[in-house]
């Protein structure tokens, strides 16, 4: 009996000792029983509560579905006076009969607050576009958010649980932030490959127990592919804005030239231009100095299909040779003395997905024609001072005004680079070799720079007959300047013979010209006449006062200045 006694003390101490309440109903859910925690959230500690409905305590008590079923109910949440519950229902038996239902409530609304905390914490961590990857003291793969799986294209359920070493070992990432900072016991941040294809900056932070020992390591993740493409376009574009205040190598934009023609000569190279331009084979333009080489090389390029992409035009020539090879081939930094300290972007690297237009090729070195051969046959580049070698899809497009056979011949062009450069030839013949088109060019460039300039002015008949019959050793370049030169220095509207250079009249007199001597007499009184008012009127201030000086009526002066197109309104 004493047992039984000190069973009930001991199981009414436990009872009383529980901070969950404990609530025990008959089959009519009336209260038994309720240990003071229940006691005290449900009446305040008043024990007067034997007999009555629990309905009068929990309004919403569903201990009566317990009773009914026969059924336990575990883990159900419920707010009590203000308060989140974790309510656990089990049915009461007395040998083998139902006695009723036992209720049991443990208060959660600190742990609610925390899940729901924690919950915000999980959204916030998702909602993240920094990629976010955790793992605990061993390395070990805890969390990782959905960011870093769209960064990465990792899917989390294959990364968590597993060891750093292990995927890295799989391919996953070159290096591990995490491991590191375990290693060394500090944040760190590193650049980080995902799958070989994107570049990612990568900072993990250490998190502390209380004992100060790491407990795990949070890495953020961002990805810096876009930004480093824009870095190396960047670059890229800071290379093309030096080289055109490069005294040696530019580039080319818009120039607006045209190719002007009429001859058959130039008909025949146009259409064969036509024909290659679109394949990616090497052109070699032969020709004299200013014969229009350059222009030919723009016209290929634009009927290509890399018109869009860059052009660079590189003088072998005017390149010294101890600068030539940085300038094609770029370089690292610290690669030789004086070398950039941030390296440089070669002029064959730039033009990459474009085309190169290899000027005075027959100028270029020996051992620059071996490197220029290599990345013909290889499609590589390799700067100065680089273990690197980059893939390379260029277009050489090479000019010279030289016999290459014969350099090839005399041992200082390598055969094998003519031949790769040779793949299809274009010879350019000299302007006096196509007369059909010296009054074509002559009258566009005449027209062309009348426009640029905002002037109004013609050639006479014999200026015009003077230029067609010169023979044009600076071909079309020599005619080009020779007419901007007439329209900005003679003051006339009419440029006349007389207006002329002298070596014109000099070449004229050498090859047989008889322009001078097979003009009448009246034309060259006329023209005589022309010069002496010319003269006359720089030294006088009106027309009147130089038709005096000249010993003439104003209105004779007046008529011969409308007749040869000279300003007449002094």
């Amino acid at each position: 009996m004493q047992n039984v006694i000190m069973d009930k003390d001991i199981l009414k101490s436990t009872f009383a000792s529980m901070t969950n309440g404990v609530i025990v109903v008959d089959r009519d859910r009336r209260i038994l029983f309720m240990n003071p925690s229940a006691s005290n959230l449900l009446c305040n500690g008043d024990e007067d509560y034997t007999g009555q409905d629990i309905r009068e305590f929990i309004p919403n008590s569903e201990l009566h579905k317990v009773l009914e079923t026969e059924q336990s109910s575990i883990g159900v949440k419920m707010e009590i006076a203000g308060a989140q519950y974790m309510v656990n229902r089990t049915p009461l038996y007395q040998d083998g009969r139902l006695m009723g239902a036992v209720g049991v409530l443990q208060e959660i609304s600190q742990m609610e607050h925390y899940r729901v905390l924690l919950k915000q914490m999980e959204q916030v961590i998702e909602s993240s576009a920094d990629g976010i990857y955790v793992v605990d003291k061993n390395g070990l793969t805890l969390f990782v958010n959905s960011a870093y799986e769209e960064i990465t294209g990792f899917n989390r359920n294959d990364l968590i649980g597993n060891h750093m070493a292990d995927l890295m070992k799989e391919g996953y990432f070159d290096q591990s932030v995490s491991l590191l900072v375990l290693e060394e016991k500090k944040p760190l941040s590193i650049l980080q490959k995902i799958d070989n294809k994107k570049d990612v900056i990568v900072t993990g932070n250490p998190v502390l127990d209380d004992s100060g020992s790491i407990e795990m390591i949070v890495t953020s993740v961002r990805d810096i592919t876009q930004l480093t493409q824009m870095s190396k376009e960047l670059r890229k574009a800071k290379s093309f804005s030096e080289m055109n205040h490069n005294r040696f190598t530019y580039s080319v934009d818009e120039t607006g030239e045209k190719v002007i023609f009429q001859s058959s000569q130039l008909t025949e190279i146009i259409h064969k231009v036509k024909q290659v331009a679109p394949f990616p084979t090497s052109l070699l333009l032969l020709g004299p100095t200013g014969a229009g080489k350059e222009v030919l090389a723009n016209l290929i390029h634009d009927y290509s299909d890399r018109k869009d992409k860059p052009f660079i035009k590189v003088n072998c020539g005017a390149i010294p040779e101890h600068l030539l090879e940085s300038e094609l081939f770029g370089y690292e930094k610290g690669a030789f003395t004086g070398a950039n300290s941030d390296g440089k972007i070669g002029l064959l690297e730039l033009a990459d997905k474009g085309t190169v237009l290899l000027d005075e090729i027959g100028e270029l070195p020996l051992p620059l024609q071996v490197k220029l051969l290599r990345v013909i046959q290889e499609k590589q580049i390799q700067r100065i001072g680089s273990s690197k070698v980059k893939q390379l899809d260029i277009r050489i497009i090479s000019a010279t005004n030289k016999d290459l056979k014969e350099l090839v011949n005399q041992g200082s062009f390598r055969e094998d680079l003519y031949y790769r450069l040779q793949v299809v030839e274009i010879h350019i013949p000299p302007l006096v070799e196509r007369p059909d088109d010296i009054e074509v060019l002559m009258d566009h460039f005449f027209t062309s720079f009348c426009k640029s300039y905002n002037i109004q002015k013609e050639m006479a008949p014999e200026t015009r007959e003077m230029l067609k019959r010169y023979s044009w050793p600076g071909n079309v370049r020599e005619l080009k300047n020779l007419v901007e030169s007439m329209i900005v220095s003679v003051p006339p509207l009419t440029i006349e013979a007389a207006d002329l250079p002298p070596h014109i009249h000099r070449a004229a007199r050498i090859t047989g010209d008889n322009s001078e001597t097979s003009t009448n007499l009246k034309q060259r009184v006329e023209q005589y006449e022309q010069n002496l008012i010319k003269d006359a009127l720089k030294k006088e201030t009106s027309i009147r006062k130089t038709a005096k000086t000249l010993g003439i009526d104003h209105s004779t002066l007046v008529k011969k200045l409308k007749k040869w197109g000279m300003d007449a309104s002094w």
